[in-house]
């Protein structure tokens, strides 16, 4: 900390360590770090620049404890450079280690998907496509109780329409007696014949 009259001010926290980048595609990669113990981190900024230098991207996230960030919209066998800051309470650290990377082309992701998985190069590849999978799942099994809900609801409905137009008919058939036909005087109902 260092002081200036009644000033305070505190010292940025130290730049993140251990940066790498994992589960490449060929149009978007993981990103992740570690914050040195003791640090108060409350974000985090990521430079991601081609190595042709065409194009620069800044992504800055507060109010996260996220030590990780994927990058999309990549594009495919390209090289690029990134480099993560921490965002503390009173400014942005240093940079880390410039860290470099190149992304699949899109039919080595495809032949990667097909690889060993113990092999750290395609690391979480299948991951996705499981969740995916899962996903669908879920979907169906809801699909299907629902579709099993309406068909028991238009069975009960033909159930009660039979059942109501058999009640109508019946009484349409049966003569009308007097004894049920109310009396009125003096715009009151008295009671029955």
């Amino acid at each position: 900390m260092i002081h200036a009259g009644d000033l305070c001010f505190t010292d940025r926290p130290a730049a993140p360590v251990n940066v790498s980048v994992t589960h490449l595609r060929a149009d978007s990669a993981t990103v992740s770090w570690n914050i040195p113990e003791g640090e108060t981190v409350i974000g985090f900024a990521i430079s991601q620049q081609r190595q042709d230098g065409l194009m620069q991207r800044f992504i800055r996230e507060v109010n996260t404890t996220s030590r990780a960030c994927i990058l999309w919209d990549l594009d495919e066998d390209t090289d690029y450079i990134i480099q993560v800051q921490s965002v503390g309470l009173y400014g942005e650290s240093l940079a880390s280690k410039k860290i470099h990377f190149r992304t699949l082309k899109k039919s080595e992701h495809f032949q990667s998907t097909m690889m060993d998985q113990d092999d750290p190069a395609v690391e979480g590849l299948d991951l996705s496509r499981h969740l995916q999978t899962g996903e669908i799942l879920i979907i169906m099994t809801v699909l299907l109780m629902w579709a099993a809900v309406i068909v028991l609801f238009c069975k009960q409905y033909d159930i009660i329409k039979d059942n109501d137009s058999n009640n109508h008919s019946k009484e349409k058939s049966k003569p009308l007696s007097g004894q049920s036909t109310p009396e009125y005087h003096n715009g009151g109902l008295l009671g029955s014949k």
